[in-house]
């Protein structure tokens, strides 16, 4: 037996049955695409996620955060340690006063619906972002000129690195993420179990009216189907789907993958496609725009199993 087969043996034997074994995580991701994760576990609440920290430190094997998989694109060859998709317990979204308390597997369009219809205003942005509050807090996710550091309060994280005697839930003020541009210092082992979001006083009608405006801007502008959003992170000052457009690169393809030709930082993949495809056509493409233009295009997309290349030449 392989010291990797080995290792996943004995974080099985610690998991039991909420694990499950060559698990295809790929269609959990919006692009459809990508190989098994050696583990997942769905955890139903914060103890699940204890008992999942006790597993990594008995096997070291690495873990992996799936939330929504809305900016996720994991490697045809699959991940090698445990996947964790948290289940409808951590869903839950409460409102008390002006504070939004959303679980870390809240659905981003619910928490701006649900703040909207509560007369509270700030958040309407989300709703065009099909991800969890969970992982939008490690990515500081944004849109609509706004993101969640104007309004993110606090955290309450569980570190799947700690140890089961370490793993015990940590709140955590925003002011402590360094959150930034698409950024934040968010460990991949930490889970974001849930999140307080600060709003402020306002009209329900208005909130309302904002969140159908956006989507119908995003239904009008931006292609459904398999893709994960935006593929690349705006360069100062500029649009990487501006950039993407200008180097004449809508349609491109390779193999199941092409560049949207409703926007060009959207990439969508094939039914039944690959996920090395998808990482082929995002490396060609800031390959082209660099040549094009003199600027380096950097994913935004997480990858993983994928490794972005330092050198594009």
């Amino acid at each position: 037996m392989s010291p990797t087969g080995t290792a996943v043996d004995r974080a099985a034997a610690v998991l039991g049955d909420r694990a499950r074994p060559d698990a295809d995580i790929g269609a959990l991701t919006t692009y459809r695409v990508g190989g098994p994760a050696a583990l997942l576990v769905e955890a139903a609440d914060e103890a699940d996620l204890v008992l999942v920290a006790r597993a990594v430190a008995a096997s070291e094997l690495p873990t992996l955060v799936i939330g929504k998989g809305s900016n996720l694109l994991v490697a045809d060859a699959g991940f090698p340690g445990i996947a964790v998709v948290l289940g409808p317990g951590l869903a839950t979204v409460e409102v008390a006063g002006t504070v939004v308390r959303a679980g870390g597997a809240a659905s981003l369009p619910v928490v701006a619906r649900r703040s909207a219809a509560a007369g509270l205003t700030g958040f309407e942005w989300a709703v065009g972002v099909p991800g969890s509050i969970g992982g939008a807090v490690r990515m500081n996710a944004g849109g609509h000129g706004s993101d969640m550091a104007a309004t993110l309060q606090s955290i309450r994280v569980v570190d799947l690195s700690a140890g089961e005697d370490g793993a015990m839930p940590a709140t955590l003020p925003s002011t402590q993420l360094a959150l930034g541009y698409r950024t934040s210092n968010v460990a991949p082992s930490q889970v974001v179990v849930g999140a307080d979001i600060a709003l402020a006083p306002g009209d329900r009608a208005t909130a309302e009216a904002e969140i159908a405006a956006i989507v119908r801007w995003r239904r009008e502008n931006q292609p459904g189907g398999p893709n994960a959003g935006s593929v690349f992170t705006n360069p100062p000052g500029d649009s990487a789907g501006r950039l993407v457009d200008a180097a004449g690169l809508k349609g491109l393809r390779r193999g199941s993958a092409a560049v949207s030709d409703k926007h060009a930082n959207f990439i969508q993949a094939d039914a039944g496609g690959s996920a090395d495809d998808v990482f082929a056509l995002m490396v060609e493409v800031a390959r082209r725009v660099e040549a094009a233009h003199g600027v380096r295009l950097h994913p935004e997309t997480r990858t993983v199993g994928l490794t972005w290349p330092e050198d594009l030449s």
